[in-house]
């Protein structure tokens, strides 16, 4: 009787033990619990659509807007450039690095290298005067215009233009316009970040996590411009041209803590009153316009 009820007096003792010893042991949180302190970085590819938009071509021998410009992207597609570090900045793309400044806020600073081409194939109404020298090519267009039709593939313009110093094929085109190393827009976002895994059940978000996520910026435009306005020989060379304005929304899914990968539908609002068109200082551009951006982007998260 003794022996067993030592026994029992035993087990009662480590188990009460056991207890206490599992009930002070630390729970260890999980990385995806909270934000504050993070680092973040990203890098990925997007598409952009444009409304259309009145551009202003002025300098000391003309003044001339054409109406309602229509324009796209010029997307590469599923390519290596997008990785390949010689060639990454070619494509259109978007860099971005932030800090999480709480659980649900992070502050950001980014690039959106987008592509504007003026649609060279288009009939644009033309207001305005031309009075070049007569001994430039690009006089042939000299005039008045009044809302006046004219072809913008005419004398055989192509998008893209050529390259300097290469003759046109056949004769001086009117115009050929576009920011494709690129509309770059250099800016701020601040964003909110939600955990939205209980929806999915998911039971561990150390391994897979979804956010949504949603944000407003804005900064400065740095375009380098192709244009080739009335045959005089282009600028071709970055410079701050204006400003814009942006609005996005996104879903963020993480991997095993520090990956992750985004999709975010982006808009926003271009005001450059300072484009760069020739290599005369007289010569300038102004437009202004709503662009809208599909992008994919794969970054990192993590602590330092």
């Amino acid at each position: 009787m003794k022996t067993k009820f030592l026994y029992t007096t035993l087990l009662v003792l480590f188990l009460t033990v056991n207890t206490f010893a599992q009930d002070s042991m630390p729970i260890k949180e999980r990385f995806t619990a909270h934000n504050k302190g993070k680092f973040f970085i990203s890098w990925g590819g997007n598409r952009e659509s444009y409304t259309e938009s009145d551009v202003n071509f002025r300098g000391k021998d003309y003044n001339f807007t054409v109406d309602n410009m229509e324009a796209h992207d010029k997307p590469k597609g599923w390519h290596i450039d997008y990785i390949n570090p010689a060639n990454m900045t070619i494509p259109q793309t978007n860099f971005r690095m932030g800090y999480f400044i709480n659980d649900h806020y992070s502050i950001a600073i980014g690039w959106d290298h987008m592509k504007y081409v003026m649609t060279q194939t288009q009939t644009a109404n033309v207001t305005g005067y031309i009075n070049l020298p007569a001994d430039q090519s690009g006089s042939k267009y000299n005039g008045d215009y009044n809302n006046t039709p004219v072809d913008m593939s005419q004398s055989n313009a192509q998008e893209g233009g050529y390259d300097q110093g290469i003759p046109q094929p056949n004769g001086t085109a009117f115009l050929m316009y576009e920011h494709t190393d690129g509309l770059n827009y250099v800016n701020t976002e601040v964003s909110r970040h939600d955990d939205i895994s209980k929806l999915f059940r998911l039971p561990n978000t150390d391994k897979v996590q979804i956010n949504l996520t949603e944000g407003l910026g804005a900064g400065l435009l740095y375009p380098k411009t192709n244009a080739t306005v009335l045959g005089m020989p282009r600028h071709d060379d970055f410079h701050i041209s204006g400003y814009g304005l942006s609005a996005k929304a996104g879903i963020n899914f993480t991997f095993f803590k520090y990956f992750y990968v985004q999709g975010e539908l982006k808009g926003g609002y271009i005001n450059m009153q300072d484009i760069r068109t020739t290599q005369s200082n007289d010569d300038r551009a102004s437009q202004d316009f709503f662009f809208f951006q599909r992008i994919i982007a794969f970054g990192g998260i993590f602590r330092l």
